[in-house]
């Protein structure tokens, strides 16, 4: 979309749509949140989700819908078998990415784990420009390794460039070369990269990659659930990109790509997941793994309604309008904290807002959490539920040591077309108080911790009062019910 000019005041963000449907938020005394957040194990996952004021956990699943989406749900066809809805579907993606084969799943870590139990083989390894959480449990769980070979540059947290999602070509071929072709189960691409703040890759880079990967016979594969985010960024920032529609940018990416896959919960504005696979052979070879583990052929695990939602999801994801306002309230809130003095993930990406814990509070271990603790403190000062992206979304080494994240971060997540300017203002506001008194944030350990995916069900305590002290100095500026 344009840039909105203002007349005599810097541009922000203007939302593309008008309210019409309203859910009511609860901001809580600071007293009660201390309270939740101790019964969540100072784990923001545990929260109840009317215990929270502004909710920056993901964009997974919790986007807005649009009149013509939900007004669709009402055509859906609800047959067990052979539903219309579903081939609606199969078609509007074929058109798409110009990929006719779909294997329908309920979210995208059904794809995930769709893909490795049917291509890892133990010791065999998936190269990855960077893991997301899932993607590589899916792999380690069946004996398989993953290689992430983002360029270096791409960890830096503070910088200007544009595609920090690239892979590194010349570790690609090292890859290749050591653990040998025939032992590559895969190559996953991820535009764009969740766990590094949300960085886009560039057009280029995929196809310089997927290029190297067809050379050394290796399936590759596009996990397109951030997708929409990629695509405004190659749009607005890779040469030659600009004068292209969103449409002819996705078609030229899947292109390049064995095996496509996603989840609706984020490409799409609803809830859902697919995987679309070229060849006809591999599709066939796939398709029993729906029926064991997902539903039918025609409906995997998805309600019939969410999918005629997401057809015309699919169809405003090509809107250059429509998904514009993601990043641009995300590059906002990015600008306006860096100028405070907070330190941010820069450039901005998709997905969310991401702060840099691992300098914001250096004065934390990497063993005690730092972005866990900073995630708690935000709870606790705002009402505001983020996520950590950083050693506590990582898994131990099998010696039990702590395997500590290349990147700390907290993610303010901007689910699309949900959050105004004002409520953005509020968390670059609570933010900034936060950063201002970060020294007195402390560490956590765990109380509770499982072998797999612990962020999602552990559960932690402070190391020290921390959470009291820091509560009481919230509450000498902003008083006992804020």
């Amino acid at each position: 979309m344009p840039e909105i000019r203002f007349y005599n005041r810097e541009p922000v963000p203007v939302e593309m749509h008008k309210v019409k449907i309203v859910q009511k938020l609860t901001l809580l005394p600071g007293k009660e949140r201390l309270a939740k957040m101790r019964e969540a194990g100072f784990n923001t996952f545990l929260l109840h989700n009317g215990d929270i004021f502004m909710d920056m956990l993901t964009d997974s699943g919790v986007n807005a819908m649009s009149d013509n989406m939900q007004s669709a749900m009402l055509r859906a066809d609800d047959a067990y078998a052979g539903s219309e809805t579903f081939y609606r579907m199969r078609d509007k993606l074929e058109e798409i990415f110009g990929i006719g084969n779909l294997l329908p799943t309920h979210q995208g870590r059904a794809c995930e784990h769709i893909i490795a139990q049917h291509l890892v083989r133990p010791g065999s390894c998936v190269i990855m420009n960077y893991h997301f959480t899932t993607s590589k449990a899916h792999v380690t769980r069946l004996g398989g390794h993953v290689e992430e070979l983002v360029k270096d540059e791409g960890l830096i947290p503070k910088s200007d460039l544009p595609f920090k999602g690239n892979i590194d070509l010349d570790k690609v071929k090292a890859c290749i070369a050591k653990e040998g072709a025939e032992n590559i189960a895969y190559m996953r691409l991820e535009a764009g990269t969740n766990l590094i703040g949300g960085q886009p890759i560039s057009y280029e880079n995929m196809k310089a990659a997927t290029e190297l990967a067809k050379a050394n016979g290796i399936l590759t594969v596009l996990d397109a659930s951030l997708l929409q985010d990629n695509l405004y960024f190659i749009k607005t920032r890779e040469e030659g990109m600009q004068d292209k529609s969103i449409a002819e940018i996705t078609r030229m990416i899947a292109d390049l790509f064995d095996m496509i896959y996603f989840s609706a919960r984020k490409f799409g504005f609803g809830r859902g997941g697919g995987i679309l696979i070229r060849d006809e052979k591999l599709f066939h070879e796939m398709e029993d793994y729906i029926t064991m583990f997902e539903g039918f052929l025609t409906y995997g695990g998805m309600s019939v309604k969410e999918m005629e939602a997401l057809i015309i999801g699919f169809e405003e994801t090509m809107d250059m309008d429509i998904i514009s306002q993601g990043p641009q309230f995300i590059a906002h809130c990015v600008k306006e904290l860096d100028a405070l003095g907070v330190p941010m993930i820069t450039p901005g990406g998709g997905l969310g807002a991401h702060i840099d814990a691992r300098q914001m509070v250096d004065h934390i271990p990497s063993e005690q959490y730092p972005a866990g603790s900073l995630v708690a403190a935000l709870y606790l000062c705002g009402g505001i539920r983020g996520m950590e992206r950083g050693t506590l979304s990582e898994e131990r080494n099998p010696d039990g040591s702590e395997r500590i994240a290349s990147v700390e971060m907290v993610r303010l997540a901007f689910p699309r077309r949900v959050f105004t300017l004002s409520q953005t203002e509020y968390v670059i506001d609570r933010v900034k108080w936060l950063y201002d008194h970060r020294h007195m944030i402390g560490g956590l350990r765990f109380v509770h911790e499982p072998k797999t995916l612990r962020f999602f069900t552990g559960r932690l305590e402070p190391v020290s009062d921390w959470p009291e002290r820091l509560l009481a100095a919230y509450e000498a500026d902003f008083g006992t019910d804020q």
